[in-house]
Parts: structure tokens; sequence; C-alpha cells
């Protein structure tokens, strides 16, 4: 009999996407009972009421379960995770490495393409110290006085760790991947209207540019392997010239439009990284 427990995210870092987040997990979780056929014991919890299910966590732990499953965010479920043994799905230093300061570091060593810090076209201000919790941590301004004038609201706020880049004229791109398994999706969310905060009308509807997505999936798992993610996700912006930028990486996403197809493919990494272990 193999144990899994699985932790679903704290409501506030899944900004209009609870519902999807969870079905993700709820559906890594059917992947495995299929992929186990002697039978698995799961355990679910919830990161907002983590430090409340101490006994039954500690009677789960006692010995080593068969795997975590994670997507939690929350500094004190990390710290959690980094004391368990065994195989955790997300580790937790990696999704600590998701802050977008950090990011930004990583990437400039892989020499990942990103947006640029001067252009034409308007600024990007985004928290730097953790992913999005509201519409507000991630804010379009037309120009650098708008930029001085947000990043004073961002102090205001007590955020002063923060991230600025040019506006990127092109084709917004969604990409998901799961690591050492080949799984790489890649959509254009004005295709289908699916969004979270409407930032991706800044860009239009989608022209469908071409560019080398072979490149793009090489690029994201070099990142993805430099931050130890296994489960990933983010957006690009394709050029009219085919070149293309990176502006957000991160862990564990829902995976929305490729659900089944996604849960079946970290199922399959689970297995295989159980039995290698």
């Amino acid at each position: 009999m193999k144990t899994v427990i699985a932790i679903y995210r704290d409501p506030r870092f899944s900004p209009n996407s609870v519902e999807k987040d969870r079905a993700i997990l709820d559906a890594v979780l059917k992947s495995l009972a299929c992929l186990w056929e002697e039978g698995l014991q799961t355990l679910t919890l919830n990161e907002a009421n983590l430090e409340f299910e101490g006994n039954k966590l500690e009677a789960w732990t006692e010995q080593t379960p068969t795997c975590i499953l994670s997507m939690g965010r929350q500094p004190s479920t990390l710290q959690w995770l980094s004391r368990q043994s065994g195989l955790v799905v997300n580790r937790p230093e990696a999704v600590a490495r998701c802050g977008r300061t950090s990011l930004a570091r990583l990437m400039a060593a892989c020499q990942i393409p990103v947006p640029p810090v001067e252009g034409p076209d308007g600024y990007w201000l985004k928290r730097g110290d953790a992913c999005a919790q509201q519409v507000d941590d991630v804010v379009f301004c037309r120009d650098k006085a708008e930029l001085t004038q947000q990043t004073e609201v961002f102090r205001q706020r007590g955020i002063s760790d923060y991230v600025v880049s040019a506006h990127v004229v092109g084709d917004l791109v969604k990409f998901y991947g799961v690591r050492s398994t080949g799984f790489f999706r890649y959509f254009y969310p004005t295709d289908d209207g699916e969004s979270k905060f409407g930032d991706e009308q800044r860009n239009g509807i989608a022209r469908h540019y071409d560019f080398d997505d072979r490149r793009l999936q090489a690029d994201i798992a070099r990142l993805a392997d430099a931050v130890g993610l296994d489960v990933y996700g983010g957006d690009c912006i394709v050029r009219s010239d085919g070149s293309y930028c990176v502006i957000d990486f991160n862990d564990w996403p829902s995976f929305s439009r490729c659900r089944d197809e996604a849960a079946a493919a970290i199922g399959q990494l689970i297995v295989s990284s159980y039995h290698s272990s």
C-alpha cells in the first residue's frame, strides 16, 4: 500500500483559481491510484489549516510517506516540508526560489531571454518577494511618471521588494511543463478568454507569430533545472519577428487547459522518481 500526503494551496495564493488549483492535485491523485494498482492511501490537507493538523500529520509521517505532493507556498508550509524525508513534489527550496527577485537572478545566470528594463510601450511593476496574491501585485504603468507613483504605492503597502520590466509588444503565451518527462504544452489565453486578472488583454488578441517552440521548451527546462522545480508553468511574449522573452515562471500551475495530460505526466514523474530513489 502506497501512502501519499497531498497539500492544497492556501486560497490567498490562488486568486480566482482556487477550484482549478484543487482540481489538478485531485487529478494527480487519481492518476497515481491507477498507476499504483496495489493500492493508494491518501491524506489531503489544506495549507491554511496545516498547523492545526499536527496529530494527523505526525501519525502519517512516523513512517516516511511514499510521496508528499504540495502546492503550498506559505513559509510555515515550506519549513515543514523541509523537515520531511523522501519524495516531495515540488521541493520547498525550489518553491522558495520562485519569488520574482530570485528568479531574475537565476534567469540571468541561465541566459533566459527576458524583457528589457527600458522601452517605449510602458512598464510592469511586480512584487518581487512572492507570486501575485491580488490584482494590485502586478501593475501596468504607462510611463516613468506613473511607474514612480505606483512604486510609492507599493512602498505604502509594505512591499519593498519588487521588479520592473518594460512592456513587450507581441503574443502572450502560457506554457506548462513537467520536469524530466518531455511534457510541455503552450496556449494563447486570448484564444479561449480564460484569465486570472485580465492583464492578458494588454497585448491584444494573439496573432500566432511563428517561433521556435522547441527552443522555448529547452530554455524553460534549463530554468526548471536551475530552480529545482518538477512541476511548473509560466508566461512569455512572442514578438512579431519570432523572438520571445519569459515574463513569468512559477511552481505548480493549475494546468486548466491540459489538466488530464499534465496529471498523467506528473503521475509518471512521481512513480519514476520513487523507483529510482
